[in-house]
């Protein structure tokens, strides 16, 4: 399992280096990296997190379709050209629909891994997974705040995988740990600037 999770580490970190520079191609890395750590995090007793990963397959797709085939309404009738998503922040309105997602979320699945699940850290999982469902959505749309809640998935997650024993898992997330903050610092200089053009 050691070499599996030191590919899934690897892979990882060209997901991050990809998703720093809003790189498409974090999508189709991102897909082959969760596959990964549906095997990783199941064979841990990680339950909600190798959930998540197969949620992350689906969400990576989902990705993939919004940033590359975006449409706007050209001039002319009938007209498209294609229209890349920009950087923007959290629109004001969807702020508490994410809080209370997040909520929900978090709520459920710790039911869910308390009474069905021998997981270790049911609270700690569930809060996790809540946050990176609702992140990957943000990401998907191009928000700025995603990597604010990655910075906080990210922290919990190494304490919370150096507790378990995944090391190579626990020191990956402390290198996403400085790049959600590189991130979030790059991508909001890059929103600045846009606004500025």
């Amino acid at each position: 399992m050691d070499v599996v999770e030191i590919i899934g580490a690897s892979i990882g970190l060209l997901y991050l280096f990809l998703e720093y520079k809003a790189n498409v191609w974090l999508w189709p890395v991102g897909i082959v990296m969760s596959a990964f750590y549906v095997v990783i995090y199941a064979t841990g007793r990680f339950y909600a997190d190798a959930a998540l990963n197969v949620y992350y397959i689906f969400a990576n797709i989902y990705g993939l379709a919004v940033w590359t085939y975006r449409k706007r309404t050209g001039g002319a009738a009938g007209n498209t050209a294609t229209d890349e998503l920009t950087i923007s922040k959290t629109p004001k309105k969807k702020i508490l629909p994410l809080a209370v997602s997040a909520g929900l979320l978090w709520l459920a699945i710790y039911l869910v891994l308390g009474k069905f699940t021998d997981s270790p850290v049911p609270v700690g999982d569930a809060f996790t997974t809540s946050l990176s469902i609702v992140a990957m959505w943000m990401l998907a749309h191009k928000y700025l705040e995603q990597w604010l809640l990655w910075i906080v998935v990210d922290v919990v997650s190494v304490a919370l995988y150096f507790w378990k024993g995944l090391y190579p898992t626990a020191v990956l997330y402390i290198v996403y740990v400085a790049v959600a903050v590189m991130g979030y610092i790059s991508w909001k200089r890059q929103y600045v600037n846009s606004r500025a053009e």
